[in-house]
């Protein structure tokens, strides 16, 4: 299989040689991988002011953040063949232009439910655009050019998790021409038209010569395992946990063991599947997805967890909660742009080392959280909050770039499809799991010993993507 690049705006200076991605058209795709992500963190500390406005239940709410999230990782792995298949930049603007319509769509719902259905289509919206920034990376850079895209897509992606929470507070509390927790979605708009604008000058168009078609059955059977899952997880502890909860879960097994065989099957009929299992034949990969699932679980667990803490138990607003994050951001950021250069010198080794970092980070925020209550927040929180900043920095961007190092390239939309489904699943089973677990200990534990309990539970999983990390190739290739 070749690869098919075209493009307008970028030239190389050889006739021969394929288009690359300039640097105004890295800026483009990176703002494009920004936007979903910042978009999952940003309503944390919004929700109670939605809650609040549209009369929602907390079982509302969590579908606000949950459906945003089910759908974009149900449909992930289907943006990245379809990439493949119609052309990449052609998906990212179409995606993109779907994200602002829908962010719009938000920032004006009547009511929760509407907003609900509005997340749903954003979600849907953000699986088609976000495949594509890794596949056309992958297309269109060789070398230490694409070890630097990959890296400042590492550095993005952190950056924005954190940054999507800071702004969110700030956002509500401006209450920008009296919009007040629709600016969360409203401020999407001018930026999707920037970005529009730029993509369609800058970005270069790549796909596949001869794409496979979409892969119908595993399509839907990936779709039903993890909806089986997420949805359950996400909602069984606001709704009691209801018979469908369990039924649903009982299920999840089956459709995944149907899912995987019918995949292999494809696989070895000489098909491309949805997800190839051929594909996790790739050490590299297979060992890289494998850490992404505990670090993602406990990055998004920890900020929907400390969220709640500091605005429902401390009593913070939502400027000072979104605000008590930013030296995790600020150090986050700082370390990300040393990160190729100790990659270069010290291989995947700074990952263990950026483990046990976050370690001790989480440990003295476990401390500050259990000496401070209720008087918890930058102060408290900035020591280990910039210790555990710059432990994340050390992980992410790398083991990012450690995934997707020997996919070839023309399994860039399939190889990215996955690896973005896994992060995004992983993202939202955090907030069932750790979510869950929280807001179930708070009752009869208090606020203050329910955090701590939850921080010493995200204490194990670091250890153990500390542990999975050792198992890394020591180079990157």
């Amino acid at each position: 299989m070749t690869e098919t690049i075209t493009s307008r705006p970028v030239r190389t200076g050889t006739p021969e040689a394929p288009p690359a991605l300039g640097g105004l058209g890295l800026f483009t795709v990176l703002l494009g991988a920004a936007l979903p992500l910042v978009d999952f963190f940003i309503v944390n500390v919004a929700l109670p002011t939605i809650g609040s406005d549209l009369s929602a239940s907390e079982a509302v709410l969590e579908l606000v953040v949950a459906g945003y999230g089910v759908a974009y990782a149900v449909l992930l792995v289907l943006g990245g063949r379809l990439g493949d298949l119609f052309g990449r930049r052609r998906l990212f603007l179409g995606g993109m232009a779907a994200f602002g319509l829908t962010s719009l769509a938000c920032g004006l719902a009547p009511d929760a439910w509407s907003l609900v259905a509005a997340r749903v289509a954003q979600g849907a919206s953000a699986a088609a655009m976000l495949p594509q920034v890794l596949a056309t990376i992958q297309a269109t850079t060789t070398g230490p050019r694409r070890a630097r895209a990959m890296s400042l897509y590492g550095a993005t992606a952190g950056l924005s998790m954190v940054a999507g929470q800071i702004l969110g507070g700030v956002l509500v509390a401006a209450d920008i021409a009296g919009t007040g927790w629709r600016s969360v979605f409203l401020v999407n708009v001018p930026v999707v038209l920037v970005g529009l604008f730029l993509a369609a000058r800058a970005v270069p168009e790549t796909r596949s010569a001869r794409p496979e078609p979409v892969d119908v059955p595993g399509t839907f059977l990936l779709a039903a395992s993890i909806l089986t899952l997420l949805v359950p997880l996400t909602e069984g502890r606001a709704a009691g946990w209801p018979l469908w909860t369990w039924l649903s879960l009982a299920v999840f097994p089956f459709a995944a063991a149907a899912f995987y065989a019918v995949e292999r099957r494809a696989d070895r009929a000489g098909r491309t599947p949805l997800v190839p299992p051929s594909l996790f034949a790739i050490v590299s990969l297979r060992r890289g997805l494998l850490l992404i699932v505990p670090f993602s679980i406990g990055f998004s667990g920890f900020m929907f967890v400390i969220a709640v803490a500091l605005q429902q138990g401390a009593g913070l607003g939502p400027v000072a909660a979104g605000l008590a994050l930013a030296p995790l951001a600020v150090v986050f950021f700082l370390f990300s742009l040393a990160g190729p250069r100790l990659v270069a010198r010290y291989g995947t080794r700074v990952v263990p080392v950026g483990a046990a970092l976050q370690g001790v980070g989480l440990a003295l925020m476990t401390l500050a959280a259990w000496r401070s209550w209720p008087d918890l927040g930058l102060v408290e929180l900035l020591p280990g909050a910039a210790v555990a900043g710059a432990g994340q920095a050390l992980q992410l961007p790398v083991i990012l770039r450690v995934v997707l190092s020997e996919v070839p390239a023309v399994r860039a939309g399939v190889g990215g499809g996955v690896m973005v489904t896994t992060q995004q699943a992983s993202l939202a089973l955090g907030v069932a799991t750790l979510g869950t677990l929280f807001l179930s200990l708070v009752p009869g534990m208090g606020m203050r010993d329910a955090l701590v309990t939850t921080l010493l539970v995200q204490l194990a999983g670091v250890a153990l993507t500390g542990l999975l990390s050792l198992r890394l190739p020591r180079t990157i290739a």
